[in-house]
């Protein structure tokens, strides 16, 4: 099972394994508070896209598409993630405010249906 969650909630035992999928790590964070196992800043979308995108829900549509073409790219670094759903609870965390519109919910999508 995959889940997202915002890097500014508390951790929870539920959790299981917790990745940060940003390519930055999120501000007054303190990196013992976060409990990560991993930060896998090669799944987040690149810089330039995660600038045209800015968090505009108006561009939702286009910016999955365009992380998941991305994404198809570099398969490879998938496999961890994909290891981990299918150990248990996989936990994709994030900084972005927008619970509905990030990339930790795009990627959670193209993993979903990349495993079906």
């Amino acid at each position: 099972m995959i889940q997202c969650k915002r890097a500014y909630d508390d951790p929870s035992p539920d959790d299981g394994t917790r990745v940060l999928v940003d390519r930055l790590w999120p501000r007054g964070v303190r990196k013992d508070e976060a409990q990560l196992d991993d930060w896998a800043k090669e799944v987040a979308p690149s810089d330039e896209l995660r600038t045209w995108f800015d968090h505009d829900p108006e561009k939702w549509d286009e910016f999955r598409r365009r992380y998941h073409a991305e994404l198809h790219e570099k398969e490879d670094t998938l496999a961890p993630l994909h290891k981990a759903a299918e150990a248990g609870t996989l936990t994709l965390v994030y900084a972005a405010k927008d619970r509905a519109h990030n990339n930790a919910v795009a990627l959670k999508q193209y993993v979903d249906s990349s495993s079906d």
